[in-house]
C-alpha cells in the first residue's frame, strides 16, 4: 500500500542531512520506495507496472526530492528510460519485458552511460570513444564512462557506444550490470546530489548478447527523426527532471518559512515573518514557483513543443535556483551553516544546470526555430 506523497517526503527526509554528509548510495529509500511499488510505477500494466500518467509520475519525483533529491534523480531516471520503452518499438520484446519485470518484481533500476572524459556531453555531438568489438557470439565493449547516476544500485546500463566496423554502428548497448569486466572507479564528490553515487565506470572487455544491441544505426546514416517522438521525450524531460530541482526549492521556503516564523531578533521583539520587506521577498519566491508549478503542469499534459519544453526544463530550474538564493538573502549565516538544510539546499539545486539540455543549447534552438523563415 502506498502511503500519502507528504508521509514519503517526510521518511526520506529523515536521512538527507546523512547521506549529503557521507555521500552513500540511498539504497534504504530505493528499498522503501519498491516496498510501495514506486520504482515501478512507470512500467507498462502488461508487465505489471502501474503504467501512471506524467502528472502522476511527476508528484511522485517531487515529493522524493522535497525529502531526498538524489534518490529523486534516480528514479526519475527510472522513470524516463521505462516510458521510452513504452514508446519505442526497436527493443526486442524480450529484453523490454526483462528489464520492465525486473523493476516490478525486484525494484531493478536502469540508466544511461553516456558521458566519456574524451568527448563530454553526447549532447554537444561526436563519437563515443567506448566500442562494441565484434565477436563469435556478440560483442565485447571497452570504453570509460563518466557520471554514471545511480550505478552503485543499477541493474541494467544501457550504454552507448561504437562497433568496430569499418563504416561504425552507433547507438545502445544493453548490459546487465553483474557481467564480468565492469569497474566502479569511485570518484563521484560533487558540491550537491551527493548520493547520487554518479561515479565513473571502466568496461573491460565486458560481454555483450549480439542482441542485446538494441538501438544502433551507421554513424553516417542515422535514422530520419521522428518528430512527435522527440517531441513526446522533451515534454517526459520536462515534466520529470526540473521537478527534482523545483522540489528542492519548494523544501527551501519550508524550511524558510517555519523559521521566519519562530526566528525573533532582540531589536525587532517581533517574528521576522512580521516585516513587510520579509514578506515581499517571500512573495517573490512564491511568483517563481508558481511559473513553476504552470510549466510542469504543462509538460505532464505534452502541451510544448519541443524546442518549449526544452526552455521549460532550463525556466524552472534558473526559477528553483532563484528561489533558493532569496531564500538565502532571507536567513543570512543561518541559511549558511551546516546545520541546518538550506545550505545543502542550494547546493542541491545549482546541480540542476548541469543536465541536458543546458541553458545555451534551449536558448538558441528556441532562436533557431523562431527565425526559420
Amino acid at each position: 500500500m502506498q502511503p500519502p506523497l507528504e508521509q514519503i517526503t517526510e521518511q526520506l527526509a529523515q536521512q538527507a542531512a546523512a547521506l549529503d554528509r557521507s555521500g552513500e548510495f540511498p539504497h534504504a529509500n530505493l528499498a522503501l520506495l519498491h516496498e510501495y511499488g514506486l520504482l515501478s510505477l512507470a512500467c507498462e500494466q502488461r508487465y505489471g507496472g502501474a503504467e501512471a500518467n506524467l502528472s502522476t509520475l511527476q508528484q511522485v519525483v517531487s515529493a522524493i526530492a522535497q525529502g531526498e533529491p538524489s534518490t529523486a534523480l534516480i528514479v526519475c531516471m527510472q522513470y524516463l528510460h521505462h516510458l521510452r520503452l513504452a514508446s519505442n518499438a526497436s527493443w526486442p520484446e524480450s529484453l523490454r519485458g526483462a528489464v520492465s519485470r525486473s523493476a516490478v518484481q525486484s525494484g531493478a533500476l536502469i540508466n544511461s552511460l553516456r558521458v566519456e572524459p574524451e568527448l563530454g556531453s553526447p549532447a554537444r555531438g561526436g563519437l563515443p570513444h567506448t566500442v562494441a568489438a565484434r565477436t563469435s557470439a556478440g560483442w565485447r565493449l571497452n570504453g570509460h564512462k563518466l557520471y554514471t547516476t545511480g550505478i552503485e544500485g543499477l541493474s541494467w546500463l544501457a550504454i552507448w557506444a561504437r562497433s568496430d566496423d569499418d563504416n561504425p554502428q552507433v547507438g545502445t548497448w544493453l548490459v546487465p550490470r553483474d557481467s564480468p569486466g565492469i569497474t566502479i572507479k569511485r570518484s563521484w564528490d560533487h558540491l550537491g546530489m551527493r548520493a547520487t553515487g554518479s561515479h565513473e565506470v571502466i568496461l573491460q572487455d565486458v560481454p555483450v548478447p549480439l542482441s542485446h544491441a538494441v538501438e544502433i544505426y551507421p554513424a553516417d546514416r542515422p535514422p530520419a527523426p521522428d518528430t512527435a517522438q522527440i517531441q513526446a521525450a522533451a515534454n517526459a524531460h520536462a515534466a520529470l527532471l526540473p521537478a527534482v530541482y523545483d522540489g528542492v526549492a519548494q523544501a527551501a521556503r519550508r524550511w524558510l518559512i517555519a523559521w521566519l516564523r519562530q526566528r525573533v531578533p532582540a531589536s525587532l521583539g517581533a517574528p521576522l515573518a512580521s516585516l513587510a520587506r520579509v514578506q515581499e521577498n517571500l512573495g517573490q519566491i512564491d511568483g517563481l514557483l508558481l511559473v513553476n508549478q504552470s510549466l510542469l503542469r504543462q509538460a505532464a499534459a505534452r502541451a510544448f513543443s519541443t524546442e518549449q519544453a526544452n526552455l521549460a526544463k532550463v525556466t524552472i530550474t534558473e526559477n528553483a535556483i532563484a528561489a533558493v538564493e532569496k531564500a538565502l538573502t532571507q536567513s543570512g549565516n543561518h541559511g549558511l551553516t551546516r546545520h541546518n538544510p538550506l545550505e545543502r539546499h542550494y547546493r542541491n539545486v545549482l546541480c540542476g544546470r548541469i543536465h541536458t539540455p543546458q541553458n545555451d543549447s534551449a536558448w538558441i534552438n528556441a532562436g533557431k526555430a523562431a527565425l526559420k523563415p
